[in-house]
């Protein structure tokens, strides 16, 4: 069989990672220091952000199947509802940033404003649309991807569409993939008459993964919800903190409406994200979750570098000294899954290393997975098993 344009791209990242495995093998060999112990060297979940979305489109079925390739072990992917009750893997509420639906005339009379988590947006809402609808628009690629031509059309996937595929690729690999699955902006979703929570249990059991052992964990911002289906099941929560933006040191700020959970805001608790990081928050997030997804900036500040070229965006940062977040979320018995690793000029072997190092950073501080665009990035830092000095005075051949 030929294989596609698709498979001979897997083939060459492959190539790609086990030729940068093998160099620097051999460079920490030659140091003489190898990883025996500490946090560093314990396992570390590689969580596929919206697929391999680094690569390919994200919240495609195209770009869960990479993922699985590039070695993740869960694929993360973001829920919303159709009007007629269907649950579909997309980020935004709103359309029109990875669909060619403004381009359908025959839905030109969809496009309005309304407000979402207390932002006003303008566009095409995927709860103004039926399943049957959906599945006619394609999903684009975007002007700045990497990503090679293929001969699958781009569709947005369901649930239950998702979670066959899991089901499969866990079957041809050999290895138990994992969902990770997050309910997004639920009391938006809930005040439309559209909650997420009942029909996301359902698909669960019916595809056997409503278990404690199940490879599921359950993500959101919203407290509320998470609380909602820790009530009602056995899986495991992890409650995301956001934030909106960075200081001149890489230090997160909160400013409205991002500084707070939406629940919270309707609920008038003045409480911000800042404040669930603190150890008598982390303690009451352990009352309905298993663990923390705080934006990595809460664990590690990091400041732009003097002569960063990449707009003082990427793994070329200056990292600070690191927050006590781990050791407190883990001390309230809680994981740490920290968001959102990205890669940057990956042509280059100095911005490999370099992202390697950022791993290898977080990795040292103890952290119990990380979510990534770049799965496979996360999977040879993790493979490697070094230490950020070393990872250091690896030099590029």
């Amino acid at each position: 069989m030929v294989p596609t344009p698709f498979q001979r791209f897997h083939k060459s990242l492959r190539a790609l990672a086990l030729l940068a495995a093998t160099f620097l093998t051999v460079s920490s060999a030659r140091t003489g220091q190898d990883c025996l112990e500490g946090p560093a060297c314990k396992p570390v979940l590689v969580i596929a952000h919206r697929g391999a979305s680094g690569y390919v489109p994200e919240h495609t079925l195209q770009s869960y199947r990479l993922a699985v390739d590039l070695g993740a072990d869960y694929i993360e992917v973001d829920l919303i509802s159709t009007r007629d009750g269907v649950l579909i893997a997309h980020h935004d509420v709103e359309l029109s940033r990875t669909t060619d639906v403004a381009s359908h005339p025959e839905f030109a009379g969809r496009r309005r404003e309304t407000h979402v988590d207390g932002v006003l947006q303008r566009g095409f809402f995927a709860s103004d649309f039926t399943l049957a609808e959906i599945k006619s628009l394609r999903v684009l690629l975007p002007a700045a991807s990497s990503a090679p031509p293929n001969d699958e059309p781009l569709r947005i996937p369901t649930l239950d569409e998702i979670l066959d595929l899991i089901g499969t690729e866990s079957a041809r690999t050999g290895r138990r993939i994992g969902l990770y699955v997050e309910t997004k902006n639920p009391s938006y979703h809930r005040l439309l008459g559209l909650p997420l929570e009942d029909k996301l249990l359902a698909a669960l059991k019916q595809a056997g993964l409503d278990q404690p052992a199940a490879h599921v964990f359950v993500e959101s911002f919203e407290p509320s919800s998470l609380a909602y289906l820790h009530d009602r099941s056995a899986l495991r929560m992890i409650q995301l903190v956001n934030m909106s933006g960075l200081d001149a040191d890489g230090h997160p700020l909160l400013a409205p409406p991002w500084d707070r959970p939406y629940d919270f805001t309707l609920a008038h608790d003045p409480r911000t994200f800042a404040d669930l990081l603190t150890p008598r928050g982390l303690q009451a997030v352990a009352r309905y979750a298993a663990g923390i997804g705080p934006n990595k900036a809460y664990l590690l500040p990091s400041r732009c570098a003097p002569d960063d070229a990449e707009g003082c965006d990427g793994p070329h940062r200056l990292a600070m000294a690191p927050t006590r977040v781990v050791q407190d979320a883990h001390a309230a018995g809680l994981l740490v899954h920290p968001f959102t690793f990205h890669d940057s000029a990956r042509q280059s072997a100095g911005a490999q290393l370099a992202a390697l190092r950022d791993y290898q950073a977080y990795y040292a501080l103890g952290v119990d997975g990380v979510i990534t665009d770049f799965p496979d990035t996360a999977v040879l830092a993790r493979n490697v098993r070094a230490t950020p000095r070393r990872l250091a005075s690896a030099q590029a051949p």
